[in-house]
């Protein structure tokens, strides 16, 4: 009967530890550690109210937290590498062009990686920001750029974030990131 008893309290002194780190983590300082940049600009879009802020990241999480990504072929992962290679190299004659590209890239990558489908943008970007939280603001750069918003700088700089987000997706945890070619460097003026 003794050891009953303490089995019983070992196992719920274990589940009020798991509870108490998973609580931790999804929520506060855990919310900015797991989501960094995604955190502040999701407290920014809520005027500073992290509450509402950290329920939005909670619903990503219950939502997407369990998305596990394909792999890609090696053959995939090479076509997608020189897609994005043909995208960067045309973007001095045509940069708006090339962004509209790189975000229709960017969406079909995610798709085929198992991310909902690109024609929710809103739905894809949530599901990229839990699992890729640190780059999914280049893929919104790209998105904004493409429906107008900035210059020609502003969509450069886009592209080359957006190209953070591409590399993780298409290294798919399985190599590094993708190769450049040489004639792609960025202090070239090519995207």
């Amino acid at each position: 009967m003794t050891t009953v008893v303490i089995i019983v309290a070992v196992v719920l002194v274990a589940a009020c530890a798991l509870a108490f780190l998973y609580t931790r983590k999804t929520s506060g300082h855990g919310m900015r550690r797991r989501f960094g940049p995604e955190y502040d600009r999701t407290v920014a879009r809520h005027d500073g109210d992290t509450k509402a802020a950290e329920r939005e990241l909670h619903e990503r999480l219950k939502r997407h937290g369990s998305l596990h990504e394909r792999p890609l072929t090696s053959e995939a992962r090479a076509q997608y590498a020189e897609r994005w290679a043909r995208i960067e190299g045309g973007f001095v004659d045509a940069p708006q062009q090339s962004v509209a590209e790189a975000d229709a890239l960017l969406a079909e990558l995610a798709r085929d990686l198992g991310f909902p489908d690109g024609r929710d943008f809103g739905e894809q970007s949530a599901a990229l920001s839990v699992h890729h939280a640190e780059h999914v603001n280049g893929y919104r750069r790209v998105h904004a750029a493409k429906q107008g918003d900035g210059g020609t700088e502003d969509m450069r700089e886009a592209v080359l974030e957006a190209r953070g987000l591409f590399n993780v997706l298409v290294s798919n945890g399985t190599e590094g990131p993708a190769r450049r070619h040489p004639h792609h460097a960025e202090g070239r003026g090519k995207a």
